[in-house]
């Protein structure tokens, strides 16, 4: 296992699948594969229901698992103990990095801070485009763990000059008690907590969870059925079922679509999706249509031409979506916001810098029309 002092030190800095040009960094294979009980205790999850013959039923995310005793959930981190469930990752972080906000990516979040990054092991989909397959597609005993507390995450935070606590990299929705934990504590603090998710959770625990979040960016891997079960092990229903929660709820929100080459492209598929978008969401949550660079299970597809990006971006502008990006192509236009109303340039981006910044409060500086967000 990694000592804390290197851990803390280096930082075991995930990246997210939005940034082109990057490996994720995990730790080797802990050759051992026991859990340390003693630094790990098992926490009882929150959500989830006991049944007959001492199984129990997850009720976190839609696929409901129901999970023998001593037996795990699809996600590998939650384990059935005697006819109750138990979170196998609270407190348990496998990758951290302070980074821009940007690269979540949030636009219109916070501009130009950072956020304290933080992973543990898991996820309840698999993506075969995941960047992220190395933490996000094990169990928390075959790769190398620090103890974290919330206490303790919102402390780094501050230190590193963060103004917010980011959970993303693997699947937050799997160690929801954790993220839960420390958003609580956060937000005592003063510190923001936004979850990076793909949306696969329930309502419930949605609802509750969003108490605490300041703010939430949701991976809309596709808009058909066939993509999200034959690429992601997933349904899109639940997806949409949870962007419509958040925009009820009424927290800010963004979406991000990674287009990957002839697979979720087509300009029907974009058509609809943005259509969707507009009339389920408004006009005016941001969409980023980001680039993809072949790992993990799909090597065989090139990354997405820029083009492509322009046409969805272009689709999302015709579909009457005002605020549209392209993502992981850095210096490109389709990086800064531009207002609705004057069309003028608000915020100017080359990557995750801003080069210029016209927002007085949070209206355009040149015509005062209002710009969504949350900026201060």
């Amino acid at each position: 296992m990694i000592s804390r002092r290197r851990f803390l030190r280096t930082g075991i800095a995930g990246t997210c699948a939005f940034c082109t040009g990057y490996t994720p960094f995990v730790t080797a294979v802990n050759a051992s594969g026991r859990m340390d009980e003693e630094e790990f205790p098992a926490i009882e999850a929150q959500y989830y229901k006991e049944l007959p013959d001492i199984r129990v039923e997850c009720e976190l995310c839609p696929r409901a698992c129901q999970v023998a005793d001593l037996e795990r959930g699809y996600c590998g981190v939650r384990e059935n103990r005697d006819g109750k469930y138990y979170t196998l990752v609270h407190s348990r972080v496998c990758s951290l990095n302070a980074d821009p906000i940007e690269k979540k990516p949030l636009f219109h979040y916070l501009p130009g801070t950072r956020a304290y990054s933080i992973a543990t092991a898991g996820c309840n989909i698999e993506c075969k485009f995941c960047q992220n397959w190395q933490i996000s597609q094990f169990r928390p005993e075959q790769i190398d763990n620090i103890k974290l507390t919330p206490e303790e995450v919102i402390r780094f935070a501050k230190e590193k000059k963060c103004d917010t606590v980011a959970y993303t990299y693997s699947e937050p929705v799997v160690f929801y008690e954790y993220m839960y934990d420390t958003a609580r504590v956060g937000k005592r603090e003063g510190i923001g907590s936004v979850m990076i998710s793909n949306g696969y959770i329930k309502k419930e625990p949605l609802v509750k969870l969003c108490r605490e979040l300041s703010a939430v960016k949701i991976d809309f891997k596709a808009f058909t059925e066939k993509f999200y079960k034959e690429t992601c092990s997933g349904e899109l229903k639940p997806v949409l079922e949870t962007l419509a929660t958040l925009k009820e709820i009424g927290i800010w929100f963004e979406v991000v679509m990674l287009m990957v080459p002839t697979l979720n492209d087509s300009e029907k598929e974009l058509q609809d999706m943005c259509s969707w978008i507009f009339e389920n969401l408004g006009p005016d949550v941001p969409i980023h249509f980001t680039r993809f660079h072949p790992t993990y299970k799909i090597k065989n597809l090139p990354p997405t031409p820029t083009k492509t990006l322009e046409k969805a971006r272009s689709i999302a502008m015709e579909s009457g979506l005002n605020f549209a990006y392209t993502g992981n192509v850095p210096g490109h236009p389709g990086e800064s916001t531009y207002c609705p109303g004057c069309k003028e340039v608000l915020i100017k981006r080359v990557g995750f810098t801003i080069l210029e910044y016209s927002l007085n409060g949070n209206k355009c500086g040149n015509c005062e029309h209002p710009i969504p967000g949350v900026w201060h």
